[in-house]
């Protein structure tokens, strides 16, 4: 399916081809490099179409034409900034299903999984643009007025994750137009074709130096974090990574909004369906292979929301319905199917590239050096892809690997706990502070409990029920920063007090 663009744009460009012609832009123009690489089907190890390696004089000059085009979008009044944020998404809309095939084939994860995230990616745009970040008026006396406003930062260099390449890109780029700024979209070296597809769509709506997308290796990453002329870093990824990118961008004090790893538990009270939590918790636990910062469960379109899975970690079940509940999740789990995502009937994708599967691995060769119980799963079988069992393991210690470290992939440790405050205590021991999550009938006791939660965003009977009006952001070494909501475009901008005096200045 091609279309023609709305606004903004060439009306005689060419229809757009999702599925050859990978290529990175720099102020409006296609920049060939002399180097390509490729990404591989994670479901068969095959190589996708050649990219491009970006060199540092790429960095230099979309820099430099990022720079020249802030000052004149960061003027463009912001009904017309939203008029062409708006209508790049409907673009994307009709380009969903071709976008949904190549995160398929990209990342790894099935049909509704990846029909789910397209949706999302859509509905974050408009849901954000529907966000107003109106002046303030603090004082207003026979004085003086006091006005507090949010102004552009300026040049943004998104980094985008592999585990969701379709959503954390349109979840940085419409923030980050809307509040007037410019940025370069950097995706990931594994999962790099949604993310430069929906640059080279942009142009389309927006002015030359407005999108632009630089693609690369190992060294693209610390070039934009160092970069003098970037003002902002928006990253999603590992803490160990975050922690870098701080680091570099400390040099010239750039803006940093990071959203890193979580550890996040699960707290199951005994008075709870037991067989029904256990397939909800099954679910958020091996959605996408574990491999979860911010996954994406069915859209709800009519509020412009959409549930939103971060995978649980840890789960805690009361000692008195363990036993039932174990084997209700086993049950689940063993029902899944694991295969090839563009398959239909899969429920579960292969990890998405070998390093990830081979440190996944690393907790799988644990079992037997730790003698650790088995629950289900347990064993990684030979086979073309990243391919990786759903596995529990059934109460190890609270010191080990798979308790205290994110595998980010397909085993959870499942334990036990007897009161309420110890469960709240062996909750917060952790370095990390994303996401965690209360079940039980009892209103009154989810809500004490969640409040005693050391995390950025707690659950009630669900895990992960987002919207892109809400700020979503961790805790501890879990990031810096909020993204979405009103909180997340002002983490955008930077805040501008005027103080307005009345007294009419005269000669002394």
């Amino acid at each position: 399916m091609a279309i023609k663009p709305a606004v903004n744009g060439c009306a005689n460009c060419s229809p757009l081809d999702l599925n050859n012609n990978y290529v990175q832009i720099i102020n409006g123009k296609v920049a060939p490099t002399a180097q390509t690489r490729h990404g591989l089907n994670p479901a068969n190890l095959k190589p996708k179409p050649e990219v491009p390696v970006a060199t540092e004089a790429d960095v230099d000059a979309a820099v430099a034409a990022a720079k020249e085009a802030f000052k004149t979008w960061s003027k463009v009044p912001y009904e017309e900034r939203r008029k062409a944020v708006l209508a790049y998404a409907d673009a994307i809309d009709q380009l969903r299903t071709e976008f949904r095939d190549l995160l398929i084939s990209e990342q790894g994860k099935p049909i509704p999984q990846a029909d789910s995230e397209t949706d999302c990616a859509i509905s974050w745009i408009r849901g954000m643009a529907d966000i107003k970040l109106p002046e303030d008026l603090i004082e207003e006396n026979e004085h003086r007025t006091v006005i507090t406003r949010h102004t552009p930062i300026g040049v943004v260099a998104a980094i985008i994750p592999w585990n969701f390449p379709l959503l954390l890109a349109t979840g940085k780029i419409a923030p980050a137009l809307l509040t007037g700024n410019v940025i370069i979209v950097k995706p990931s070296p594994f999962t790099p074709y949604c993310g430069l597809k929906l640059v080279e769509l942009a142009q389309r709506f927006f002015p030359p130096g407005v999108v632009q997308s630089l693609s690369g290796d190992d060294n693209l990453g610390p070039w934009l974090t160092s970069h003098p002329g970037v003002d902002k870093i928006s990253f999603t990824g590992s803490t160990t990574t975050g922690k870098r990118v701080m680091e570099s961008a400390s040099k010239t004090l750039k803006r940093v909004t990071l959203e890193l790893g979580g550890n996040d538990p699960a707290i199951v009270f005994p008075d709870v369906d037991v067989d029904a939590v256990a397939q909800k918790v099954a679910f958020y636990a091996f959605l996408n292979s574990g491999q979860v910062c911010i996954p994406t469960t069915p859209l709800l379109t009519a509020r412009l929301t959409a549930q939103i899975c971060l995978n649980l970690k840890r789960l805690y079940v009361h000692e008195s319905i363990y036993e039932p509940f174990k084997a209700a999740l086993v049950k689940h789990v063993q029902s899944y199917t694991l295969g090839d995502g563009s398959q239909p009937g899969i429920s579960h994708g292969p990890v998405q590239n070998s390093m990830q599967f081979e440190r996944v691995k690393t907790f799988f060769d644990d079992i037997e050096k730790q003698g650790w119980k088995v629950a289900c799963g347990g064993k990684i079988e030979p086979s073309p892809g990243y391919f990786i069992t759903p596995t529990v393991i059934d109460r190890p210690p609270e010191d080990s690997r798979i308790v205290v470290e994110e595998p980010f992939g397909p085993i959870v440790p499942l334990l036990t706990f007897t009161t309420e405050e110890e469960v709240i205590e062996r909750a917060n021991n952790t370095n990390m502070g994303l996401g965690a999550s209360v079940w039980t009938n009892d209103l009154s006791r989810a809500s004490r409990v969640a409040r005693q939660l050391q995390a950025g965003n707690i659950w009630i009977n669900t895990h992960f029920d987002l919207s892109p009006m809400a700020p979503f952001g961790g805790h501890k070494e879990s990031g810096i920063g909020s993204e979405w909501g009103a909180n997340g475009l002002k983490a955008f901008c930077n805040v501008q007090t005027l103080f307005l005096n009345k007294k009419v200045v005269t000669a002394a």
